[in-house]
């Protein structure tokens, strides 16, 4: 039997976000602030008044729980993140968990009660715009959040990850101790539900995707070239240490490199996303002698990582030599590419034909929390919304239509009944930006 969701729930939760979490600008839900713990109270208390089990743990993710007729089961688990980056949109993360409570409060509803536990995880801070770190709440359930990622800052004020999980209610002496919070044999599967962040289901003109590989990535968010500074008319060529032309030489032999790797059939995804020179000291009339620059490479295979890395680092050594410079590549940061399962993705693709919705398999280019669930051996999927300009704006513009469709797909994967688990797999312990 299929049970439509809870579409008025959602929108009213929709809407409840928004109007609570607006910059001005657009959704602001700082990651263990005031706005994300506006979302995760709003949830928690929606999810009581529908009469679910809610609980927290050490890290503060929010757990609501349909229990099963047979509760010693493995869990039928989904959900997504609730906080945004500073002024982005109002469906990024949050279209995951209201996807999961819709389904739940359609369930409710129609006295439908699952053979094992449901629940609908409301992970923290999956953005890492507020702490320099990936997916702190989803890889301290498993014990996997390095220690030293507890002492990280928060870029726009003097407070660490470990001091704003404490003020949160977490306890970050049980997080540094590796304790795991939750075992993954006691997960069935995990599915997110997530807006699109980039354009390909507009442009195939289609509601959702079904997610087959999260991207792995390499960074170096504080990378700078120093060179001298010296004047632009007295300075010839062969004296100069020129950080700017260092900078564009890099970018355009990275982005060539980028070129050849793609035309042999890797998947690659190359960004520098900061580059800026020295505001105090740069001139017009000045040899530029400092750069600082960002790089975010990103693929979803491990091997094209390694090798691009190669390239990225004899180029540094090549362009330092010829241009009389010298590169600080800065605190590396990196995270493993993160495959989907296939049972479960031809499984989700039969009922999305059963259920005369049109779909398609594609990758995310983007890391999500599901990711850390797959690389656990749980058996993971996404669902990813049609989602028009783009995400982490506040133009994002999810459609209701788009999402209800979604979520009949979610209800219907949920309801399904897994396979038997494979046991626990050991998770790289990287923090990733």
């Amino acid at each position: 039997m299929t049970v439509e969701p809870d579409i008025s729930l959602a929108r009213k939760l929709f809407d409840r976000l928004a109007e609570a979490t607006s910059d001005g600008v657009g959704i602001t839900r700082d990651s263990y602030g005031a706005g994300e713990a506006f979302a995760h109270d709003l949830i928690a208390s929606t999810a009581r008044d529908l009469g679910l089990e809610t609980r927290t743990d050490a890290a503060m993710n929010l757990y609501v729980t349909l229990a099963g007729e047979d509760r010693s089961l493995p869990a039928v688990m989904t959900g997504s993140h609730l906080d945004s980056v500073p002024r982005g949109g109002n469906f990024d993360g949050a279209a995951g968990v209201i996807a999961g409570i819709s389904v739940l409060s359609a369930w409710l509803q129609a006295g439908k009660k699952p053979l094992r536990d449901t629940v609908v995880i409301a992970i923290r801070a999956e953005e890492s715009a507020w702490f320099p770190v990936s997916y702190p709440g989803s890889k301290a359930i498993f014990g996997k959040l390095p220690a030293e990622a507890l002492e990280l800052k928060r870029f726009d004020r003097d407070v660490t990850l470990g001091e704003a999980i404490e003020a949160a209610g977490g306890d970050p002496r049980a997080l540094a101790s590796g304790t795991c919070l939750l075992d993954p044999r006691t997960v069935s599967r995990f599915i997110e539900v997530h807006i699109e962040q980039g354009p390909v289901l507009v442009g195939s003109n289609q509601p959702v995707g079904i997610v087959n590989g999260i991207r792995g990535s390499f960074r170096y968010r504080h990378a700078r070239i120093n060179g001298v500074y010296s004047h632009s008319g007295a300075t010839p060529r062969a004296h100069r240490h020129d950080a700017v032309a260092a900078a564009a030489a890099f970018i355009e032999r990275l982005n060539a490199h980028w070129s050849a790797f793609e035309e042999n059939g890797a998947d690659l995804a190359l960004t520098f996303g900061q580059l800026s020179t020295d505001g105090e000291q740069a001139d017009f009339s000045k040899v530029p002698g400092r750069v600082d620059f960002s790089i975010d490479v990103r693929s979803a295979s491990a091997q094209t990582l390694d090798a691009f890395e190669s390239v990225v680092l004899r180029e540094v050594a090549n362009i330092e030599q010829q241009t009389s410079t010298r590169f600080d590549l800065g605190p590396r940061t990196a995270s493993t590419p993160a495959p989907m399962d296939a049972e479960l993705i031809s499984e989700m693709m039969d009922k999305a034909e059963a259920l005369g919705i049109d779909a398609r398999v594609m990758p995310s280019g983007a890391g999500h929390d599901t990711a850390t669930f797959a690389l656990q051996g749980i058996p993971s999927a996404m669902i990813f919304v049609r989602n028009h300009n783009g995400s982490h704006n506040p133009e994002e513009a999810m459609e209701m239509a788009d999402f209800a469709v979604a979520t009949r797909l979610l209800g219907a994967a949920m309801d399904a009944e897994p396979p038997m688990l494979r046991d626990c797999q050991p998770m790289e312990n990287t923090s990733h930006a």
